[in-house]
């Protein structure tokens, strides 16, 4: 690791080791599992051409490289405790086109710089189709498939993704869009790059989006959070089961998160509301009075969301919105943190089942951890509509047309409980998992580190899975790129064809075929022995040395940067 060091700072890219300031801002995380997270060094980019030098002398050395680009993984996949940790934040130049309609960003741009582009040039009624946290990573929310506030209106974030630049694992920059030729390995790069593109086939280093017009200037929005009283447990159940199976005009988003807080004991559970509607608050209060037949929660629905110009909601009422997700992943507010994700359609079946697990799961909570410092959250990401009029097979992104991708979150403060929460959250999703489409169906962008290993694929990819190992093995067929929930090689049966050759048509053929086709049933093999993960991440980063005690300060204040 010596000599990739010194190279770097002979070739004046930034390169920081520990004890330095930016080294222990870099690898400085909220989530206290990865708390001794010590990559052996942090290097910053400025520009695509360091990005080439780095991957080039990396793969060379053997090193391995970990991509940074905002550092909001669930599963502690922007860390690393060995190796370089590729920290883009350097690279968060944003150029915004609004004649041509598109935004220009560098793969470290995180989308407060891009809501800035907006909010300063006061383009009312325009929108970029990216994330709900202005503190989240364009790169890496893109390459996830993206589900914004606008996704039911205006597609997925990566439906709105023009071309992307990366480098790829041979050191060469390559800028892939979708020419319309399915054949080429630039196409077929393009395509895996709209969902499956985290980390497996390069380092993403420059995108450019459409910029989409909202159907009005204004835009609604609310939040509101509804503590039902115990006495009120039958009609609220009623309600949110409604809720679930209503379907909403595709201009109108409504998040919910279901909220078992150990220190809150005046009702059993909360719900909280988020809103974003395009459109004027008249008639949405006319959707929320048809769709929602609690008349009191109708009421508070509407009493608490407002219209307002879609600049001043993209640079305050996100935050506002999203206050305790954002505030969760500043370093200054550490806890334990663990999840797993969902992918569920709305049919009463599903949702009468799903809610009800949901509501046993957090009394047992209650009566499992009495009087702890703990948070018990499941969160339903309201996607479909727009989103899901494209096929499953048209971007790597498999599971589009579901209607809402959904996240536990468990939180406590004490390093004792992490046994029985692991255990909690194992029994929890073993009940939910056979709800989830195809039985295993999950959202890389709210990754499980605990999928058994083997089965990520199945979970987050389907049946693209295959074209896209057919796509690895093009691209990256040293699997240089290589993490534990990666795109994999596909089992050798004959030579790799070079980049920028042309797919032969038989390939193709079994790619349609294999996409097409309705993705096998199979639940049991995602089961995983959840307690087995105690402790194993902290004690293996242990390994590699005690850590400097961290002086990193940001909180709230680093929204400033942001423009916030």
């Amino acid at each position: 690791m010596d000599t990739i060091v010194s190279f770097l700072k002979y070739e004046e890219i930034p390169v920081y080791e520990p004890g330095e300031v930016e080294y222990e801002r870099s690898v400085a995380v909220a989530n206290l599992l990865y708390r001794y997270s010590r990559p052996t060094c942090v290097v910053q980019p400025l520009r695509s051409s360091d990005v080439q030098i780095i991957v080039k002398q990396a793969k060379d050395l053997k090193i391995p490289i970990t991509i940074k680009n905002g550092g909001h993984s669930y599963a502690g996949f922007s860390t690393t405790d060995y190796g370089i940790l590729l920290d883009l934040v350097k690279m968060n130049k944003v150029s915004l086109d609004m004649r041509a309609r598109t935004i220009t960003l560098q793969g470290g741009a995180q989308w407060g710089h891009a809501y800035k582009t907006l909010v300063s040039g006061r383009h009312d009624g325009y929108i970029i189709n990216g994330g709900r946290c202005p503190t989240v990573g364009v790169s890496g929310f893109i390459l996830g498939g993206g589900l914004g506030p606008f996704t039911r209106s205006l597609g997925m974030g990566c439906d709105s993704l023009k071309e992307v630049t990366i480098v790829t694992a041979d050191g060469r920059e390559v800028t892939v869009k979708d020419s319309g030729n399915p054949k080429s390995n630039e196409d077929r790069l393009f395509w895996a790059l709209c969902g499956a593109g985290g980390g497996n086939f390069g380092v993403v280093v420059k995108l450019k989006m459409s910029v989409q017009e909202l159907r009005d200037p204004d835009v609604v929005a609310g939040r509101y959070t509804w503590h039902p009283d115990p006495s009120e447990m039958g009609d609220f159940m009623a309600t949110m089961k409604d809720f679930y199976t209503t379907e909403w005009d595709n201009y109108l988003t409504m998040d919910t998160s279901w909220l078992c807080d150990l220190q809150q004991i005046k009702s059993e559970l909360a719900v909280r509301f988020i809103i974003y509607y395009d459109g004027g608050k008249e008639p949405f209060d006319n959707l929320i009075d048809r769709g929602i037949q609690n008349k009191e929660l109708a009421k508070q629905l509407k009493r608490r969301s407002m219209p307002e110009k879609s600049t001043r909601f993209l640079h305050e009422t996100l935050v506002s919105q999203w206050s305790e997700e954002i505030t969760k992943t500043f370093p200054t507010n550490r806890t334990y943190t663990i999840y797993t994700s969902f992918v569920f359609k709305n049919n009463k079946k599903t949702i009468d089942s799903a809610t009800t697990i949901i509501r046993d799961e957090m009394k047992a909570f209650r009566d499992l951890f009495p009087g702890e410092q703990a948070l018990l959250q499941v969160t339903w990401i309201h996607s479909g509509g727009v989103a899901s009029k494209k096929k499953r097979e048209a971007t790597a992104f498999r599971w589009r047309d579901c209607v809402y991708h959904t996240y536990i979150m468990l939180q406590w403060e004490e390093k004792w409980l992490e046994l029985n929460m692991r255990g909690f959250l194992q029994s929890f999703k073993e009940k939910l998992r056979p709800l989830s489409m195809m039985k295993r169906a999950a959202f890389i962008n709210f990754p499980d580190p605990a999928l058994p290993k083997g089965t990520h694929e199945r979970a987050y990819y389907g049946n693209n899975r295959q074209e896209l190992q057919r796509i690895k093995q093009i691209w990256d067929k040293d699997n240089f790129f290589n993490w534990s929930q990666g795109v994999r090689l596909p089992p050798q049966k004959g030579p790799a064809q070079a980049p920028g050759a042309g797919a032969g048509g038989t390939e193709l053929a079994v790619r349609s075929l294999m996409a097409a086709d309705e993705d096998e049933v199979i639940g049991e093999e995602t089961r995983v022995d959840e307690q087995a993960w105690t402790d194993t991440i902290a004690g293996k980063h242990w390994q590699t040395g005690i850590p400097r005690k961290n002086e990193f300060e940001g909180g709230i204040l680093g929204l400033t940067d942001l423009g916030f």
